[in-house]
């Protein structure tokens, strides 16, 4: 009896150790300009656009733009794909990707637009 609960509680743990490394796997952290730069994994990256830097290429769904963070420190990105709707609007762009041949080679683009809420005051007397 003893060693059918001690096989249970092994098979728990490496269950347990598995699911532990692929959901650490699947993190993408935020870090500086300086260390993507270093770095060759998969990270994200945030930055105001430099938008009269901005190119798009309709033809092959190509997507290049500086972006600079609140040090000035400026990084080109590359997005190969749609380019968003809202991406003119955008305050600020979360980059996720690689920083590979001096570029950042972005798989996903996340846009931080403004909130059509911001800059509503309430009416006097509420």
């Amino acid at each position: 009896m003893k060693t059918k609960y001690l096989i249970g509680i092994v098979i728990i743990i490496v269950f347990v150790i598995f699911g532990a490394l692929s959901f650490r796997k699947t993190l993408t952290p935020y870090v500086s300009f300086a260390e993507a730069r270093k770095t060759g994994n998969t990270v994200q990256v945030i930055g105001e656009v430099v938008f009269p830097e901005v190119k798009y290429d309709i033809n092959v769904h190509q997507l290049q733009f500086p972006i600079m963070d609140e040090n000035q420190d400026r990084i080109m990105v590359v997005y190969s794909g749609t380019k968003p709707a809202n991406f003119e609007q955008a305050t600020k762009v979360v980059v996720i990707g690689r920083y590979e041949n001096g570029i950042f080679e972005a798989d996903q683009l996340l846009v931080k637009c403004p909130s059509k809420y911001q800059g509503l005051s309430s009416k006097p007397g509420k």
